[in-house]
């Protein structure tokens, strides 16, 4: 029979930066009185037979030579403290408990058990109930994280409910449009009421039916910024310019639209902010001044023909340049925002069968020693933004061993509204390694990696919605 075993991992002194950073900064942040400050790191461990986690416990879950390991029970603390678990939300990706599991499966060559992992906090001395309000807004930002219970479960196996049939959003092809902006709101949709209000005629007109509530997730998604881009892709039908130099620009865009599509298609092809951004490379290509570009449907990733002299001899090779941007995610999760915004960048150069060989990262943020006193209400603080999303874009580069070459942030109150994350990478690979190929009918398809979130559709549409004060209750 399984059973839940539990224990825990803290740094001896000397060891302990991450406890002694954190208690300096509450302190200076929220001025509280502490004199000390302990983090112990609590792993709860389910499938997994007594003999395993006995050879686990000391090697996965604790480095022996900088930690201090407490089996099943917590350590006695002496003197008035308080105590605080936080843990990833449900569904959300915890990357150290992932860790653990891989490297018990690794370690014992077993299937791979089920972990869950959490940070416990001791506060000494004991803090008042309006200070450890304080500090849990603080330490937990609630797009990720939530306070965890003391008591160990009696297992971690999830059971879910596994549905006979997909449910239809009945009535919705006949919806006023009170009961549009509430489904907008129970269903915590991306789009806005034109969106949905679009989507509802043409189930009305063209499938007669109502959709059901996965086809409505679905073009959810898809419709979103993340993946159709649909700021960038509005039609522009007028411009009203006050700016003299904007002005000349779009003007100017109008004239290359022209040149490279011929007056009679430049009239047809809609102005969009999409089309604006990217008309100089057409007009450079267009005359011709793009002569070794490598242009393929399968490399979402800037890829120009080069020849290398390789040993004194002539190869011909792809080089790749891709950048990514993260701005908002960031903004609300700082690490995986910017872990993701680098990954972003591997990605693409990756898939075409390149060897990813340096990165770069430019941000922007607000003053980081600001004080927490004037943090704008339902942001995070500048500090914990930088910092956080500092350790997500090394984290995830250092994974990989990917050297960051360049790393600048530019401060300016002007990225208080919205921070700047931008992760971009340089790639290479011999052209005779890459094999141009399009998908075709009856292609096999290969998911080759570890299990994600259980976010699903939704999951890449927060960068779309409308976010107010009440987006977080």
């Amino acid at each position: 029979m399984n059973q839940v075993y539990r224990c825990y991992a803290e740094k001896r002194p000397g060891f302990d930066q991450e406890a002694r950073h954190l208690l300096a900064e509450l302190r200076e942040q929220l001025g509280l009185p502490l004199t000390a400050l302990r983090i112990l790191h609590r792993y709860d461990v389910d499938q997994i037979d007594a003999g395993v986690y006995a050879r686990s416990k000391q090697v996965v879950f604790s480095e022996p030579m900088v930690d201090d390991f407490y089996d099943e029970a917590l350590p006695a603390f002496e003197g008035s403290h308080s105590l605080l678990a936080v843990e990833a939300l449900p569904g959300q990706f915890d990357q150290r408990a992932d860790s653990c599991a891989q490297c018990v499966q690794l370690l014992a060559g077993v299937d791979r058990p089920l972990v869950q992992a959490a940070t416990l906090y001791v506060f000494f001395p004991a803090l008042g109930e309006a200070d450890m309000e304080r500090v849990k807004g603080y330490l937990i930002n609630p797009v990720e994280r939530r306070e965890a219970a003391m008591d160990k479960p009696e297992t971690l196996v999830q059971q879910y409910a596994v549905p006979t049939e997909v449910p239809t959003v009945t009535g919705f092809t006949g919806m006023d449009e009170a009961a549009l902006k509430k489904l907008l709101e129970t269903m915590g949709l991306a789009m806005d009421l034109d969106d949905l209000t679009f989507l509802q005629t043409y189930f009305r007109d063209e499938e007669h039916r109502d959709p059901t509530v996965t086809e409505i997730k679905v073009v959810d998604t898809y419709w979103s910024d993340h993946c159709r881009h649909t700021t960038f892709s509005t039609h522009i039908d007028a411009a009203e310019l006050s700016d003299a130099g904007v002005r000349d620009a779009y003007e100017q865009y109008l004239r290359e639209k022209e040149e490279v599509y011929g007056p009679e298609k430049a009239a047809k092809r809609p102005t969009t902010l999409m089309d604006i951004a990217t008309q100089g490379t057409k007009l450079i290509k267009k005359r011709g001044g793009v002569r070794n570009i490598d242009q393929s449907e399968e490399i979402n990733a800037c890829s120009i023909h080069i020849p290398v002299d390789v040993d004194g001899a002539q190869e011909d090779w792809l080089l790749q340049f891709k950048n990514e941007t993260h701005n908002h995610p960031t903004e609300i999760e700082p690490f995986g925002g910017a872990a993701t915004c680098l990954g972003g960048a591997i990605r693409d150069p990756l898939s075409g069968r390149s060897y990813v060989y340096q990165a770069m990262r430019i941000t922007g943020a607000g003053d980081p020693r600001t004080p927490l006193a004037e943090t704008l209400k339902g942001k995070l603080p500048q500090r914990k933004i930088t910092r956080t999303a500092a350790a997500g874009f090394s984290s995830y580069g250092n994974q990989i061993g990917l050297a960051a070459g360049k790393v600048q942030e530019i401060y300016h109150p002007g990225f208080i509204a919205k921070r700047m994350e931008l992760g971009a990478v340089i790639a290479a690979a011999p052209k005779e390694n890459v094999i141009r190929a399009v998908p075709a009918p009856g292609d096999v398809i290969l998911l080759i990696g570890g299990r994600t979130g259980r976010d699903g559709c939704g999951g890449a549409t927060g960068s779309s919605k409308a976010h107010t004060g009440e987006s977080l209750l």
